[in-house]
């Protein structure tokens, strides 16, 4: 038998509850600890050698689980949507989730995340950041499209939110001392969100274009609908893409259908929606530009010219097979927005496709 101590942490900004359970003897030890590191790792080095220890993904990040590797301590840090629980388990605390997740552990019943290095960790910051700016943005010109609207202001000069219709926001003007107070307000919210949108994409471009991520973004950036921002994002989200293939990249990012099936009967449901969300988002509104007719533009072979022959080569097929996938579902006349959560099922294939073997052939360096 091997014998192991099998630990749970239930990990709390301000206090770790921590379970160890001894395979060989059976005893449970239970401490409450606070929320350090340094702490932590010593009550562990205090348990019977060789120890494991798992804790759930959440907002406190991976920097515990570094800290127990560094230690030479294992460490295995569980995906919460994937832990088992019993149907009549009615009572939550932090003690019982520790217990809990130390019981898994025993069992090896744990479903782990990759933690990504430092490296990786901080370049997903500003893709994640420049996601709550463009919600922040969307909210921000709803806000002032909507007070003009309530005042019968309406902009008939072409597209929205052009250079054109910034100047005319600027001309508009209100006797109401009050109302003019409001309207300049959100005039100026929108301007300085655009303003710190601008500043990320300009980051995200520069880090986009150094190594390791250079040369995954550039294959990338052969299919239709991926920019810098797009590939980049996909890049830093996905992490190895040598973990998957073609066919389990769409599972993790919550792209495959759900499923209820016993006996004979067989019934499919809406997608998932499990694994990265960021990721998802970015590969369904990529997704939507393969409706078009498929030609390449200028833009698309400056693309290609950035890229190795492989690349551009599979870049093409794929934008081909991904209209004709588009044109088959038009032909059935099935919902749009349900074929092009399909199309992104399918364009998450050709993704691994193009970047898996970039990673292979040029893999990033270790932390």
């Amino acid at each position: 038998m091997n014998q192991r101590t099998y630990v749970g942490l239930d990990v709390h900004a301000r206090s770790v509850v921590g379970c160890a359970i001894d395979e060989r003897t059976g005893e449970i030890t239970r401490q409450r600890l606070a929320a350090n590191n340094a702490g932590v790792v010593d009550w562990v080095k205090g348990l019977g050698p060789p120890v494991r220890v798992v804790y759930e993904a959440g907002p406190t990040g991976f920097g515990l689980a570094r800290a127990l590797e560094s230690a030479g301590i294992a460490c295995v840090v569980a995906a919460p949507s994937k832990l088992q629980r019993p149907p009549g388990d009615r009572v939550k605390t932090d003690a019982r989730d520790a217990e809990h997740l130390a019981r898994l552990n025993l069992l090896d019943q744990i479903t782990a995340v990759a933690v990504p290095d430092t490296a990786r960790e901080a370049a997903r910051d500003p893709v994640r950041a420049r996601e709550d700016v463009r919600s922040d943005l969307m909210r921000a010109r709803h806000r002032l499209s909507k007070l003009l609207l309530r005042h019968g202001i309406i902009y008939s000069g072409g597209r929205a939110w052009t250079n054109a219709h910034h100047t005319w926001l600027h001309q508009q003007y209100f006797e109401d001392a009050s109302l003019q107070a409001t309207y300049e307000t959100c005039l100026e919210t929108v301007e300085l969100t655009l303003g710190r949108r601008d500043r990320l994409d300009a980051r995200i471009t520069t880090v986009a274009g150094t190594e390791p991520y250079a040369e995954a973004v550039h294959a990338l950036m052969c299919l239709r609908g991926i920019s810098v921002l797009t590939a980049f994002g996909l890049t830093v989200e996905v992490g190895d893409w040598n973990r998957f293939t073609g066919k389990t990249i769409g599972a993790f990012l919550g792209l495959v259908p759900s499923e209820h099936s016993s006996g004979a009967s067989r019934s499919q449901g809406s997608i998932t929606k499990t694994g990265n969300t960021h990721a998802r988002r970015l590969l369904v509104e990529a997704a939507w530009h393969h409706r078009r007719n498929y030609r390449p533009t200028r833009e698309m072979q400056a693309r290609w010219d950035k890229a190795s022959d492989v690349s551009r080569i599979r870049g093409h097929q794929g934008n081909h097979r991904l209209h004709a996938q588009w044109e088959k579902f038009e032909a059935r006349k099935k919902r749009r927005v349900i074929a092009n959560v399909a199309i992104a099922r399918v364009m998450a294939g050709w993704c691994w496709s193009l970047a898996a073997p970039v990673q292979r052939e040029h893999p990033w360096p270790a932390e």
